[in-house]
């Protein structure tokens, strides 16, 4: 992606998930943003950017981090969302058996000690490889991937997601369920 894109990706995650309110735009209770009220609110407060390249960004997202809904009006955060209001809908679904969750070695002791917890965001991220969470943990120093018995999870009552890019939710997640390297 193009710095433009970044930029604009970046941009979009915080208004998108945590702060619509910067730039005095409202989300509705499943997330969703009036697209023609995002260009409007963002150009006011100095990022300006076109319909053009805001699908460019949503298209080749990796991560899939947007969606623009059927009728191409709105768009919406797929996941990561930090404001309670925010209930994007997701029904409960069945987990694999062994989810995977990437983080920085630094951080570690502090999930030995409490688990995996959502910090200011709903839920905690999972993913279904390994693969995936060696490049999250990356994001944040040297990367560790810690197991999560998602099965076992489930059987004693915690409930999961599967939001729209495939990333897996939970409120959060016991040390007793996690497996450490």
């Amino acid at each position: 992606m193009t710095d433009h894109l970044v930029n604009t990706s970046k941009f979009l995650s915080l208004i998108l998930r945590h702060a619509p309110e910067k730039i005095g735009l409202v989300l509705d209770a499943q997330g969703w943003a009036d697209i023609g009220q995002l260009l409007a609110q963002a150009a006011q407060h100095g990022r300006r950017f076109s319909r053009e390249q805001l699908e460019d960004v949503v298209a080749r997202d990796s991560k899939t981090r947007y969606a623009i809904s059927a009728d191409g009006l709105r768009i919406r955060a797929n996941q990561g969302h930090s404001l309670a209001a925010v209930d994007i809908g997701l029904l409960p679904a069945t987990p694999p058996a062994m989810l995977y969750h990437g983080t920085a070695s630094r951080f570690v002791a502090a999930i030995q000690m409490s688990g995996l917890l959502p910090g200011s965001r709903n839920h905690v991220h999972l993913s279904a490889n390994r693969a995936t969470a060696v490049a999250v943990g990356a994001r944040h120093g040297k990367p560790v991937v810690l197991t999560v018995n998602a099965a076992a999870m489930q059987a004693q009552g915690h409930v999961f997601y599967v939001s729209d890019n495939g990333v897996w939710l939970t409120q959060a997640v016991p040390q007793a369920f996690i497996g450490f390297p």
